[in-house]
Parts: C-alpha cells; sequence; structure tokens
C-alpha cells in the first residue's frame, strides 16, 4: 500500500513537473475553468433575482451547496483525467497492453495519467462561492459542520471518481467513451447544485440510491446547515450517506477488474 502511495506521488510529481514547463499555458487554463464555472453561478444569481428562493431554500444556501459539490467535484476531475481519455488513449490505441505488463494496478497507472493542476479554476470558485454563500447564510462553521464539510468532500471526490472509473470500464467494450455517461457526470454536479427536495420524487430517489450524488451533495450539507431534512431523512441517514460514495467507488473498482479480464488488445 505505502508502495503505491510513493509511486502515485511520483507520478503526480512528474506530472506537475511537466504542466509547469508551460507555466504560462497552464494558468491561462486554470483561469479559463474560474471564468466558465463562474459563468455557470450567474444563472443561480438570475433565478434568486426574479423569485427570490426557492421552495424555502435561501441564496445564501444554495450558494454552499453550489460552492460544495463544486469543490468536490474539482478534486474528483482533477486526480482521473486518465479515466476520462482512457478509451481514446489506451484502448482505441492498444496503449493498454503496456499497463498490463507492469507489476502494478492498472487503476493505479491510470489515475496516474495526469493531475490536472487547471481544475484549480474550479476548486476556486466553488470555494469562492461557498465563502459567499455561508456568509449571506449566517453559516457557522463548528467543528460538527467542518466534520461533515469534509466527510461530504471525502465522499463526493470517491462518488465522481467512482463514475469516471464506470465510464473507462465501458471502453473496454465500446473502444471509445460513452458521451453519454456524462449525463451522470456534469449533469449530477449542475443537478446538485440546487437542494434537492426541489426535485420530483422519482429523480430523488435516482440521485439518491442509484447514483449517490445526493448522499454526496445534498444530505450532508443540511446536516452541516443544521436544518431538518425537507424530505423526513432521520439525522443519521445524513451524517452516514457520503459513505455511499465510497462503497460506488468500490463497486466501480469491481467492474474494471471485470473489464480488464475482457480486455481484448487491438493488436497495434
Amino acid at each position: 500500500m505505502l508502495n503505491a502511495l510513493a509511486l502515485y506521488g511520483r507520478y503526480c510529481a512528474t506530472s506537475v513537473q511537466a504542466q509547469f514547463a508551460y507555466a504560462g499555458s497552464t494558468l491561462m487554463m486554470t483561469f479559463g475553468q474560474f471564468l466558465v464555472t463562474a459563468i455557470e453561478f450567474l444563472g443561480v444569481l438570475a433565478l434568486f433575482h426574479r423569485f427570490g428562493h426557492i421552495q424555502g431554500w435561501s441564496l445564501g444556501e444554495v450558494a454552499i451547496f453550489y460552492g460544495q459539490v463544486n469543490i468536490t467535484f474539482a478534486f474528483a476531475d482533477m486526480i482521473t483525467r486518465g479515466f476520462d481519455i482512457f478509451g481514446s488513449v489506451y484502448v482505441r490505441t492498444g496503449a493498454f497492453d503496456r499497463l498490463l505488463l507492469r507489476p502494478r494496478a492498472t487503476a493505479l497507472q491510470v489515475l496516474g495519467h495526469e493531475l490536472r493542476l487547471t481544475r484549480i479554476g474550479r476548486f476556486v470558485q466553488g470555494a469562492a462561492v461557498f465563502a459567499i454563500g455561508a456568509h449571506l447564510a449566517h453559516f457557522q462553521m463548528t467543528p460538527q459542520a467542518f466534520g461533515m464539510i469534509v466527510w461530504a468532500t471525502l465522499g463526493g471526490t470517491a462518488l465522481f471518481s467512482g463514475l469516471m472509473i464506470f465510464q473507462a470500464t465501458l471502453s473496454f467494450w465500446t473502444i471509445e467513451s460513452l458521451e453519454a455517461v456524462n449525463i451522470l457526470t456534469y449533469g449530477g454536479v449542475a443537478a446538485s447544485e440546487y437542494p434537492l427536495s426541489v426535485y420530483a420524487r422519482w429523480f430523488r430517489d435516482l440521485l439518491t440510491f442509484v447514483v449517490p450524488i445526493g448522499a454526496v451533495a445534498y444530505f450532508p450539507m443540511v446536516a452541516a446547515l443544521g436544518r431538518h431534512d425537507p424530505l423526513g431523512y432521520p439525522d443519521a441517514f445524513l451524517v452516514a450517506s457520503p459513505a455511499l460514495g465510497l462503497v460506488f467507488l468500490a463497486v466501480s473498482l469491481c467492474a474494471w477488474t471485470v473489464g480488464v479480464r475482457h480486455y481484448a488488445s487491438t493488436g497495434s
């Protein structure tokens, strides 16, 4: 385990060194990520400017949801570049053959493909929106609330990483990555920028028990805000819900193992 972590650390160090060789490009792309996600938040501001609140949720509270899920997704998107481009770069070209020859787990090697520093732009934007929302909502950063935020970030990073791994696993059969899975990744981020209680019942159940995005983005933040859940879930579930993100990651890694066993080289 320690050897694997040390190897991943070397992967990350090499990736960072390579990106800083073109520091100007990296900085511009990072700033671009900040601007694109900042423009997205203007839609939230326009909505609240028109209606004032959404089913009892204030702008400050929704800004906290928005900021938290974007912080979480920034972490996952930063580390999973290898899985994002797995089909076109590894499967279609046959480059995955080389990974199979090395005495290391293939998932670890793909994970170490690149550490995308440009995603810091999304992280900074999410953190800024979170801070503004916390001020507007008079959010108290108690030790319990801070612990829930860290726990939600861990579970959310695991969940979104699991979605990327699942998308890459499909490439063993489809060769190219299926863009339809982005409905669950980027679409899931967009959906969880608002409280889960504003959606229809079937959609809430989908985002809670099938692809548990709500379990890592909505329920723990309700607990951190110190509110009773409008959906009626018990406080114990609100606190434990980010664990579903870790479960989803474990299931995705099991699916990855099955995919590796069914891999057929392109022969190139």
